[in-house]
């Protein structure tokens, strides 16, 4: 999940109520795909609540599992928001296009406009806590289908670590050996810097199925000057890092499906691979292709610096995924991003 939004991740988030876990007969899972395409690699794509069918359905070839980013955990880390209509119904959306479903659970905050470190450390915190949010997940789960959980607690302190790797295992232990969890994990490279950044990747390896690093965002407007969102030297170095901790087999390496701008005044924003290129013909500027970063750049005459993402980079990634010889690849998100090969 990016740092940076321009749209809230969707209603569901800033709905109150919480789940009471009750569980009704579960719908069937489809079996996990070997791999989307031709052998290759298994593919994740990420999206939102809000996302169509057709989007999913239009993807679906390409696909492996469909990470819906659906709920949140409460600010006192003690529950989940309920999922909205739209979330759930992307369950039955997957089953019907074949594919693995896993619900997105996440620290973001609306009201914050980013992660909220101090939920996650009430949450991981507190052994009860855990708890009580892995039940609540695990009944949703059972109730409305879907094939996992995918556990995307970010800006986690050094000192929950113990605390995150505690919240897998009981997801695990409370579904049964069909449902997976993966877990997301912020790019870095090396263990020193995974540990520092609240990840114990040996038993993150060892409790999850699979762990998803989010390489991408090594640049952004919040916290950096413009340059590439994903380059691929940084991506090679980050995975080569987490595989001395994490089986290959177990391993995805994220891709970003979307860019950031850097205007020469106030903030910048996050933009879709289609609102890129659009900005930049609008302007009649020119796009800029970097083989070394694998990502495309330009400058608008009002000064303003745009990098992104988009299938020629998918390429490359895909490329790397290969020659790591890792799980696969997942992508943020569908719906930003160019459509798949």
């Amino acid at each position: 999940m990016t740092r940076l939004r321009t749209l809230p991740l969707t209603a569901a988030l800033t709905a109150a109520l919480l789940v009471t876990g009750a569980a009704a007969a579960a719908p069937a899972v489809p079996a996990p795909r070997a791999a989307a395409v031709d052998g290759g690699p298994a593919v994740t794509g990420f999206a939102l609540g809000g996302a169509t069918d057709r989007l999913v359905a239009r993807e679906a070839h390409a696909l492996t599992t469909l990470t819906v980013a659906g709920v949140s955990i409460t600010a006192d880390g003690r529950g989940v928001i309920r999922p909205d209509a739209g979330t759930r119904r992307l369950a039955g959306t997957a089953r019907r296009e074949g594919l693995r479903s896993e619900l997105l659970v996440s620290n973001y905050s609306n009201r914050l406009g980013d992660f909220d470190a101090r939920a996650a450390s009430r949450l991981l915190g507190s052994r009860a806590n855990i708890e009580r949010v892995a039940r609540r997940l695990a009944g949703l789960v059972a109730a409305q289908g879907w094939g996992g959980v995918n556990v995307d607690l970010e800006l986690v302190p050094r000192r929950r670590a113990a605390g995150l790797v505690r919240l897998v295992r009981r997801l695990q232990a409370l579904m049964p050996a069909a449902r997976t969890v993966s877990v997301d994990v912020s790019a870095s490279t090396s263990l020193a810097a995974y540990r520092s950044h609240g990840y114990r990747m040996r038993d993150l390896g060892r409790a999850a199925d699979v762990v998803v690093l989010m390489t991408y965002d090594f640049h952004g407007p919040a916290w950096s000057g413009p340059g590439p969102v994903g380059p691929l030297r940084w991506q090679r170095q980050a995975a080569r890092a987490a595989l001395k901790a994490v089986p290959a087999e177990r391993l995805d390496l994220g891709v970003a499906g979307y860019g950031y701008t850097w205007p020469r005044r106030g903030t910048g924003r996050t933009v879709s691979v289609a609102g890129a290129r659009r900005l930049v013909r609008r302007d009649g500027a020119r796009a800029v292709w970097h083989p070394r970063s694998g990502e495309w750049s330009a400058r608008l005459s009002n000064g303003t610096v745009l990098w992104w993402s988009d299938a020629r980079s998918w390429r490359l990634r895909a490329r790397l995924a290969s020659e790591l010889g890792v799980h696969g690849l997942a992508l943020w998100r569908l719906g930003s991003a160019d459509p798949l090969p």
